[in-house]
């Protein structure tokens, strides 16, 4: 079943969030692990001049990578004024605990779950093929404003053969590589997450580290000073999401590390083994043609492919529990922006039907992937799938 949409543009000066829909609201319904500023709007924004798109993705804390693959028709380098610019609205939360710091390497993207029920979502760097960044939990172990580098050996050793060495040690300033704070992980390594200098800011969202994961300046300001010493820290390598928003059930995709690419057939595998579990582990019959090509474009939109039927007992259950969640003080905005939204309504699937007969649950989900399948190239060897176990 195809999901219709039908776009209706409308202009809102708003002066905003520090980056457009940066920080979240907490779902509401305990099962919902969808955030979203506007849930039922694509958003996007108008240059007000000429400029790179990135410079927009900076403007709204957004990695080259992300903005890049929501708007592919446009050329990286000149966006002229006028022209409209796609920005992510909602996101899947990445499966995590829901507290501390979540870093999803495969999306660039990290969240930070505040005590006061406030999701902050920031773009980031991670580590190249060659220098990965370490997945598992760790904590902060300290943090450090105007933070002086030495960089190891091994590096400099590749700078010197590069013709670019480095001294033994590099001063705080806007010459050093990590920036104006540094928070530093328990792990062995000296693995950090990190400002940057001037000269790299638009390696933001990109494979291209020596493992440490660096952000935008305004961004590691503000989270140095939202966070403590101790904070529990997830790394996760989460190339595919599903999740749950007001019983639409969504599924995210985003483009694998380099030298973990994978076929169309591993990720359809993939996607349908989540789907099954986040459905208490019964397949629904859910948009197939929508799976398949948000599988396909690997541009990060959360894609709606099922809507699950509730009973008015469960709606009327849902509302009461909504009314007693306690309201959750609104953080003052530090930057203005104006967006402009597309207003969205969709029509998704909404009759559930149960896998029947004696088939078990893994030739359930081989049927599914063979009927959502197209031609694909041979697999290449699987990535590492990042999901917390506990």
């Amino acid at each position: 079943m195809k999901i219709r949409v039908s776009l209706i543009f409308s202009v809102f000066a708003l002066l905003s969030p520090p980056s457009f829909a940066s920080i979240y609201n907490s779902p509401v319904k305990v099962r919902d692990n969808v955030i979203a500023e506007y849930p039922n709007e694509i958003a996007v924004t108008r240059a007000d001049q000429n400029e790179t798109l990135l410079d927009v993705a900076r403007r709204f804390s957004l990695g080259q990578v992300e903005i890049i693959r929501l708007n592919q028709d446009l050329d990286r380098w000149l966006i002229k004024k006028g022209q409209i610019i796609t920005l992510p609205n909602k996101r899947i939360l990445p499966d995590s605990p829901h507290s501390g710091i979540t870093l999803n390497i495969a999306e660039y993207r990290m969240f930070y779950y505040s005590p006061n029920g406030k999701i902050y979502s920031f773009a980031h760097g991670v580590g190249r093929q060659d220098w990965n960044t370490p997945l598992g939990k760790t904590t902060i172990q300290k943090k450090v404003k105007d933070p002086v580098w030495r960089p190891p050996e091994s590096i400099r050793r590749e700078h010197a053969a590069l013709g670019d060495p480095l001294p033994e040690v590099v001063p705080a300033g806007i010459h050093n590589p990590l920036g104006a704070y540094a928070l530093y992980l328990n792990l062995p390594g000296d693995y950090r997450i990190h400002g940057t200098d001037i000269d790299k800011i638009f390696g933001i969202g990109m494979q291209i580290t020596h493992g440490c994961v660096r952000m935008y300046p305004e961004d590691i300001d503000q989270l140095f000073h939202l966070v403590s010493e101790g904070t529990p820290v997830y790394i996760v390598k989460q190339p595919i999401k599903v999740g749950w928003l007001d019983n639409v059930l969504y599924v995210e995709s985003h483009p694998t590390l380099e030298g973990e690419e994978t076929s169309l057939d591993q990720r359809l595998s993939s996607a349908i083994a989540l789907i099954q579990k986040a459905n208490n582990n019964e397949l629904p019959e859910f948009d197939q043609a929508a799976l398949k090509e948000a599988l396909e474009k690997q541009n990060g939109n959360p894609t709606a492919i099922y809507e699950r039927v509730i009973s008015p007992e469960e709606a009327a259950a849902e509302a009461l529990a909504a009314q007693e969640k306690p309201e959750i003080p609104v953080i003052a905005p530090i930057k203005a922006i104006a967006p402009v939204v597309k207003k969205m309504t969709a029509k998704v699937p909404k009759i559930a039907t149960k896998i029947k007969g004696s088939a078990t649950k893994k030739s359930a989900i081989s049927a599914k992937v063979k009927a959502v399948k197209s031609i694909v190239k041979p697999a290449t060897k699987p990535a590492s799938t990042g999901y917390y176990h506990g």
